[in-house]
């Protein structure tokens, strides 16, 4: 496979001059809301629970209002379906940009319009219109063909800004230059979306460690019993492939499991829980790794110079079945390597915790990583390098 050369990637430095020229930023602000109890008459029912995007985007926008740029940030926020759903409005979105960011314009949610996630060729001609440059720093969505990640460098002369090309720099850097020993943990629910990645890391990692739901289907190719544990059957033969040809893959040993009829979740409650080696039996239900997993995995984490982590370990939402995500959160914080935190639960995870800022690097996005090191692009991506250029 051909991999990206994040260096061919467009960057500001790469715009003209951009005094007085308008600017279209695809940022992602898509965060989580919160219902806000003292909302007056008029205003906003929701705010923002968790800055952490808004404040990735702010250093591109600043060094574009620095530049003279009249700027105009789009995004999305949530699932409205293609319609305009009062909760998704990006007013409360747009007021904490504007208490840290530099005066920009910010369009409505662009999800209203079912034509950004259909690719419509009219909807990107309403986004780009009076528009001189368009920029691309929603890495979390790169990995999508939308409108507005797609659509705008066919007709304007673009560029990645500050966050998009730190991302695929720091991503890309993991499959092509990592400081041995090499160590990825990666967990989650759904192993058929985790197998490519897997394939990609056992080219270069030194050691995986699987969690997650994903993890007992690998323990069922390893003809294990695991009781009413999330399983793949269709992916069975594939993981048994994957433990055959390579090495470093390393499954549990022993798991947190709920007794027959126990709740789980965020409201869970119910049920007996114990720590089970080895076969599961029938109608208990894994939900984390063990203890002896978990200090075997902050072990080979902590001793790590390279350090790439993208899902939980367990239900973590329900307290019985965190501690695993807690170890191996506490062991990133601790390794003293390059670590590299792959977005989605596990950048929640972490910043639950409290040790957002004891890793090298939190990702954006969650699957947009994953599928950058599994297929070494993203259409984002190619878009901006096949961009118009300028006829300055």
């Amino acid at each position: 496979m051909t991999r990206l050369d994040w260096t061919k990637l467009p960057v500001l430095e790469d715009l003209p001059d951009l005094k007085g020229a308008r600017v279209l930023v695809r940022a992602d602000l898509n965060v989580p809301l919160v219902k806000n109890p003292s909302a007056k008459a008029g205003e906003s029912l929701w705010s923002v629970g968790d800055d952490f995007r808004i404040r990735s985007c702010v250093p591109t926008l600043f060094w574009l209002a620095n530049n003279g740029a009249k700027i105009t940030v789009c995004s999305h926020l949530g699932r409205p379906h293609g319609e305009p759903d009062p909760k998704w409005e990006m007013a409360p979105v747009a007021k904490r940009l504007a208490e840290i960011g530099p005066p920009v314009t910010v369009l409505e949610n662009l999800r209203f319009n079912a034509g950004e996630e259909a690719n419509d060729a009219d909807f990107v001609k309403a986004l780009i219109e009076n528009q001189d440059y368009f920029v691309n720093d929603a890495f979390g969505v790169s990995h999508r063909s939308h409108a507005s990640v797609v659509g705008p460098p066919q007709h304007l002369p673009s560029a990645a800004g500050r966050l998009l090309e730190r991302e695929v720099q720091v991503l890309t850097s993991l499959l092509e230059s990592p400081s041995k020993p090499f160590v990825a943990v990666v967990g989650g629910a759904k192993v058929s979306e985790k197998l490519g990645v897997l394939t990609s890391l056992s080219k270069v990692a030194d050691k995986i460690l699987v969690g997650g739901a994903m993890a007992f289907t690998f323990l069922r190719a390893m003809g294990l019993s695991i009781g009413d544990s999330l399983v793949e059957p269709d992916r069975v033969d594939e993981c048994r492939k994957l433990l055959e040809s390579c090495a470093t893959v390393i499954v549990p040993t022993d798991t947190v499991c709920l007794s027959p009829g126990g709740k789980f979740g965020a409201d869970g409650q119910g049920g007996e829980t114990k720590i089970i080696e080895g076969d599961i039996p029938e109608h208990w239900r894994g939900l984390d790794i063990g203890p002896v997993t978990t200090k075997k995995y902050a072990q080979e984490v902590e001793m790590a110079q390279t350090v790439f982590w993208n899902g939980p370990m367990g239900v973590c939402e329900d307290s019985r079945f965190k501690e695993g995500t807690r170890g191996v959160a506490q062991a990133v914080a601790k390794c003293p390597g390059f670590t590299v935190v792959g977005g989605g639960d596990s950048a929640k995870a972490i910043g639950d915790l409290g040790l957002t800022g004891a890793a090298d690097y939190v990702s954006t996005g969650g699957g947009a990583s994953l599928e950058l090191i599994e297929c070494g692009d993203l259409p984002g991506l190619k878009a901006l390098r096949d961009s118009v250029k300028s006829s300055d």
